[in-house]
C-alpha cells in the first residue's frame, strides 16, 4: 500500500516535518469555511488504495480541530483509503474520561465512538491525560510517550542526589518514569479540582525541603495546576531557584497565554 498523509489545520509544521521524515510528499487538501461557518473539506488528490495518516491534534479551539479530524476521516472513507489512521498528538477531552457527576456527559467515550464511526481504524496519540481513554476506543490505539525525549535535556543539567521530582494526582504515574529514567526520588503533590480553572492542593507527600525539584505534567492549559503546586513547593521550603517545570502538551491557554 501506498502512503498518504493529510493534515488538518492544528498543526500543519508538525505534519510537514512528519512527511520529510518518511520521505513523501504531504497531500493537498481543500479546508475551507462556508459564510455560514460550516467547515468544507475536500481531498484534492487520490487516496483510494492507500494507507493515509491525518495528522490532526485536538488542541485549542478543540471542537473545531474535532470537528476537521472526523470531516477528513469520513472523505477518506468514502473515496476508497484502504486503511485509516488518526494521528492525534494531543487529544482533547481526555480529562472528561469518568463522571464526577451524575448529570455530566461521559465526554471521552463519545468522542471516541465519533472517531470510530468516521472510519478510523486506529489511533496515534501521545501521553493521553489517563491511561483510562484507551478503553474508551474500540480500535486499537497506539499510545506513545515523550517521557524518553523529555528527560534526555531535563538530565543534561546536574541532577544531585538531593534532587526530586514531583507530580500532582494522575500525574504520579508520568512522575515515576521520570524518576526512574533520571535515577531520582518522587514526591507527590495531593490536589483536588474545584472547577475546569481552579485546583486546590491538599499536601504534599515527600521531602521537598531545600531541594531542587522538577514539577512534572503531561499538559499545561491555564498554568494553575502548576502555579498551586509551585506555591505549595515554596511553602514546604523547597529551593526557590531550583524549581523546574517539564510537560508534553503545552496549551498556554488564558491568564497563561
Amino acid at each position: 500500500m501506498n502512503l498518504k498523509i493529510l493534515s488538518g489545520s492544528a498543526n500543519l509544521p508538525l505534519t510537514e516535518k512528519i512527511a520529510k521524515n518518511l520521505g513523501v510528499q504531504r497531500s493537498q487538501v481543500l479546508l475551507e469555511r462556508f459564510p455560514d461557518s460550516e467547515l468544507h473539506f475536500e481531498i484534492q488528490e487520490s487516496v483510494r488504495g492507500h494507507d493515509v495518516y491525518i495528522v490532526q491534534p485536538t488542541c485549542p479551539p478543540v471542537d473545531e480541530h474535532l470537528l476537521e479530524l472526523l470531516l477528513m476521516g469520513d472523505a477518506c472513507r468514502r473515496v476508497g483509503a484502504i486503511h485509516l489512521t488518526a494521528v492525534i498528538p494531543y487529544f482533547g477531552y481526555a480529562r472528561q474520561d469518568r463522571r464526577s457527576r451524575r448529570r455530566e456527559p461521559l465526554s471521552v467515550r463519545l468522542i471516541a465512538d465519533l472517531i470510530n464511526a468516521s472510519g478510523f481504524q486506529r489511533i496515534v496519540a501521545v501521553d493521553f491525560h489517563s491511561h483510562a481513554v484507551e478503553s474508551a476506543f474500540a480500535i486499537p490505539v497506539e499510545h506513545v510517550s515523550a517521557v524518553p525525549t523529555l528527560a534526555g535535556p531535563s538530565g543534561h543539567r546536574s541532577v544531585e542526589p538531593r534532587d526530586r521530582l514531583t507530580g500532582s494526582g494522575r500525574r504520579q504515574y508520568v512522575a515515576e518514569r521520570y524518576a526512574k529514567l533520571l535515577n531520582q526520588p518522587v514526591a507527590i503533590i495531593h490536589k483536588t479540582r474545584i472547577s475546569g480553572e481552579e485546583v486546590s492542593v491538599q499536601r504534599i507527600v515527600g521531602d521537598v525541603r531545600d531541594k531542587e525539584v522538577l514539577v512534572i505534567d503531561d499538559m499545561i492549559s491555564t498554568g494553575g495546576t502548576i502555579e498551586k503546586a509551585v506555591n505549595a513547593l515554596l511553602e514546604a521550603g523547597c529551593s526557590p531557584a531550583g524549581i523546574n517545570v517539564l510537560a508534553t502538551h503545552a496549551l498556554l491557554v488564558g491568564p497563561v497565554a
